[in-house]
């Protein structure tokens, strides 16, 4: 599904997509992805509901200028800003990884009205952010100047060690790509580089505050952030109901299509009767 709308929003360029018809259905990528891992996911919903992608400034399609914050910070608050901009009705919204920090801040902090949240997998609890991410954000400018065949070996490594199974060449050309260039060389490490603790540390405490349907998915052989953060993270919001998903990794989207799609169809179905 091609990102054929933009939104401009502080001079970045935020692509955007709809389908569908009815109640609305909001999906939030992680990083390093991209709205293309949530698009079947998209197109499968979208016989009933009306479903949006879009790309984070400094990831996809979106723009990836230099010198622009990409942090959680600014980008849940312009989750806050697009959802106004989108209007209609208060949306659910479908997260993973920092997709689920930047839904909880454009709720928590800047007042964005949804429906319910389906939290996949997600950076919601420190502690937060692998080795890697560490070296690079002391290092970013070491890392930004790779020669781009090194970039691209280790960008593929990185992200195949985030699924359970062996990633497909089509997959690999999907989670890449966006990364490649010069451009998106740069943007894969300052993203990297601009990610804090301090800004799931502002929300956690106020998880308990959350008062709309909530459901925590996870999978149960996700290395990158373990399935006991799914347990605590559960237990923090009130009414939470948690679904594991057995054997999947934290690339659940491809781990396990079958059961995330069908346990995504349950949850919202079972708002929406």
């Amino acid at each position: 599904m091609e990102a054929h709308e933009e939104y401009s929003w502080r001079g970045r360029r935020v692509r955007w997509s709809r389908r569908g018809a009815g109640p609305p259905v909001v999906f939030c990528h992680g990083t390093p992805w991209s709205s293309a891992l949530w698009e079947p996911f998209a197109d499968a919903l979208s016989s009933r509901y009306t479903v949006h992608l879009w790309d984070m400034p400094g990831y996809g399609r979106s723009s990836k200028d230099d010198g622009h914050d990409v942090s959680l910070a600014v980008q849940g608050e312009l989750l806050a800003d697009l959802l106004r901009f989108w209007g209609g009705p208060p949306p659910h919204l479908v997260t993973h990884d920092i997709g689920g920090a930047v839904a909880l801040r454009a709720h928590l902090l800047h007042g964005a009205p949804v429906t319910s949240l389906a939290l996949v997998d997600v950076v919601a609890q420190a502690p937060w952010g692998s080795p890697f991410f560490r070296l690079v954000g002391e290092h970013p400018s070491v890392f930004e100047a790779l020669p781009a065949d090194l970039h691209e070996a280790l960008l593929r490594a990185y992200v195949s060690g985030a699924a359970t199974g062996e990633l497909t060449a089509d997959q690999l050309r999907m989670l890449v790509g966006p990364w490649l260039g010069p451009d998106g060389q740069r943007a894969f490490y300052r993203q990297i580089a601009a990610a804090d603790e301090a800004h799931t540390d502002e929300i956690e405490p106020r998880y308990g505050e959350l008062d709309v349907p909530v459901l925590v998915a996870w999978g149960t052989s996700d290395t990158w952030i373990p399935v006991d953060r799914a347990h605590r993270l559960a237990s923090m919001i009130p009414g939470a109901r948690l679904e594991l998903i057995e054997g999947a990794g934290h690339l659940v989207q491809l781990d396990a299509p079958v059961a995330l799609t069908a346990a995504l169809q349950r949850w919202l179905d079972s708002l929406t009767r």
